[in-house]
């Protein structure tokens, strides 16, 4: 049985990750890139479903762990009755291998480790044909399976019942290197990485991307540990941000709201940047800015709302029998069937997050302009078309007050871009749909009655999404009606303090089930409360949901607060742009990047 969420902890290579459980199994890996198929899938099963241990034979023994300050070198710290010894987990980030480095290292007396490694290929469907291949003096096993190929170096293994089993004696001062490398199974096998070299590379890069970050104020650590989470999930080479690194892990325990976040959304991607420059991460912009230019290359009609991390086009979504899913939440999905969908958002997001990257200096370039008037030239044509919506509703398409809002935001920033940035575009045609568009907004979306925004036209209902509208500065933070809407979210969607989306048993998203507080709304309505004078209430909420990430500072999608467990896909970029945001509205800076601009 996996662990519970908050017990894993990530090590990435920004190109891939796996998660480390506390008990020191690795139970999720994917290889070569996030979005491949799984080599270790325990996560989403058993053991027999792939997994890579290595624990103490002492069952008596305790852990603690932590990051070795800024980085992803996960340290995790074994006391037992015979002694102490640590277990260093990390990823190389500076080359395109992919290798994952286990060290043991004995502190005081001596510790005996069990060592076991179960490889089960493309999502535990494929056994590979498991062979010894090192010497007596650098032991080693191969794995392959198709296309795929593991090599893991420095451990004499026994076959066992479909695994491989060791054992490993470390005593003070001794260490002893294990080493996974996945490369083709039709290539040669790698040469040997050197431990002490790529550990020192790998510390030295993380500390210096993490020494870029300008930010001073409360919540620090949780800020610096976020952006370096979301700089995790930013591929290395393509310049892709994936939502999260996991898929399948459930909105609701036992339930079916089961999906892949290995993908790259742009409304994510587009807050994620946002997130990244605010705290002087301008390079970040330019290269995810070209990803872009990839990525929608061509007819804007086709613009899809999600792209793989270089930018694939084919992302459909399918169901898989192979894994029994998390603790039994079924089904397990790969791909995403949002993909076809209309959510009349996105563009608003991606023409925020651009303006915000034209005021941090980089410069415009002849593609990209083009590309944002060819995404305006879509947004006039789809403008009366319902869509649905941010949290990709798959019950009927609808005129979500949120999507309606992010319209009139890509027409707001068109227009500025023609009249402060000098550039060339149909202005009086913007001009003339954004006021539409907000007349629109302010007698179909608001409720005067309740004096309340409502999730979409004709609704009664409620969204936390609408804590989004003072943001791109469709109203102001103590707009009468955006108090109005924080009473209705405070009356409706609270759950013990904690925000949910919307009333899922209103029936609006088409799903059966129900799910728990959402913690990027939950950090949404810290903003909220601190941009419109409720400090108190802000920081108490901060407090609160700063409490909830796991010890190494990580947070999923979700939080079950009867079981008081996180829940969702892990980490989620959402929650801890979210947290960003939240963090620096605390001290004044609200709104989106552009505008503190």
């Amino acid at each position: 049985m996996p662990a519970p969420i908050e017990d894993y902890a990530l090590i990435t290579s920004c190109r891939t990750a796996a998660l480390v459980s506390r008990e020191g199994s690795i139970d999720w890996l994917c290889v070569p890139r996030y979005d491949s198929a799984s080599v270790f899938g325990a996560l989403l099963g058993d053991e027999d479903h792939g997994c890579w241990r290595l624990r103490p034979m002492d069952r008596s023994a305790t852990a603690t762990r932590r990051y070795d300050g800024d980085t992803f070198l996960l340290v995790t710290r074994w006391e037992t009755r015979h002694g102490i010894a640590e277990v260093h987990d990390f990823m190389p980030v500076d080359g395109p291998r992919v290798d994952l480095i286990r060290r043991v290292v004995g502190i005081e007396g001596t510790v005996e480790f069990d060592h076991e490694v179960r490889f089960r290929f493309d999502y535990a469907r494929s056994l590979p044909w498991v062979r010894q291949v090192g010497t007596e003096f650098v032991p080693a096993v191969l794995a392959i399976a198709g296309p795929d190929a593991l090599l893991l170096r420095g451990a004499t293994l026994t076959p066992a019942d479909r695994a491989h089993t060791g054992t490993i004696s470390v005593t003070a001062g001794q260490f002893t290197d294990l080493t996974l490398t996945w490369f083709p199974s039709h290539h040669d096998a790698p040469e040997p990485t050197d431990a002490d070299t790529a550990r020192e590379r790998t510390r030295r890069w993380w500390t210096e991307w993490a020494e870029g970050i300008d930010h001073a104020g409360p919540h620090h650590d949780e800020v610096v540990r976020s952006l370096l989470v979301l700089r995790a999930l930013t591929h290395e080479d393509t310049g892709g941000i994936v939502a999260a690194a996991t898929t399948s892990l459930p909105e609701q325990f036992g339930g079916s709201r089961n999906w892949d976040y290995r993908y790259v959304w742009l409304r994510d991607a587009a807050l994620t940047l946002e997130a990244l420059l605010d705290h002087g991460f301008v390079r970040t912009a330019q290269r995810w800015r070209q990803w872009l230019l990839r990525a929608v290359a061509g007819d804007p009609a086709d613009t899809q709302i999600m792209y793989g991390l270089s930018g694939e086009r084919d992302l459909a979504e399918r169901e898989l029998t192979s894994l029994p899913g998390y603790r039994g939440s079924a089904p397990v999905r790969v791909g995403n069937g949002a993909v076809d969908q209309y959510q009349a958002d996105v563009i608003g997001e991606v023409m925020v997050a651009l303006e915000a990257t034209r005021a941090a200096g980089v410069a415009e370039t002849e593609f990209s302009w083009s590309l944002q008037r060819a995404l305006l030239g879509q947004v006039v044509d789809f403008i009366d078309r319902p869509d649905q919506g941010i949290w990709e509703i798959r019950g009927e398409a609808r005129m979500f007050t949120h999507s309606r809002v992010m319209i009139w935001a890509a027409l707001d920033r068109g227009v500025r871009a023609v009249r402060r940035g000098g550039l060339e575009g149909d202005d009086a045609l913007w001009a003339r749909l954004r006021d539409r568009m907000r007349a629109e907004i302010e007698e179909h979306g608001f409720d005067a009655g309740r004096n309340t925004f409502v999730q979409h036209y004709g609704s009664p209902e409620v969204d936390a999404s609408l804590l989004l509208l003072p943001q791109v500065g469709f109203c102001d933070y103590d707009d009468p009606r955006m108090l109005g809407t924080v009473a209705a979210l405070e009356a409706d969607l609270l759950r013990d303090g904690l925000l949910r989306r919307y009333r899922t048993e209103a029936g609006v998203d088409g799903l059966d089930g129900d799910e728990h507080p959402f913690l990027a709304c939950s950090f949404w309505l810290v903003e909220q409360y601190a941009s419109s004078g409720r400090l108190d209430d802000a920081n108490a909420l901060m407090d609160r949901l700063c409490g909830l990430a796991n010890d190494v500072g990580l947070l999923s999608e979700e939080y079950d607060i009867q079981q008081g467990r996180q829940a969702g896909n892990t980490p989620q970029a959402l929650s801890h742009l979210a947290l960003v945001r939240a963090a620096d509205a605390l001290v004044g800076h609200s709104g989106r990047a552009a505008k503190r601009s």
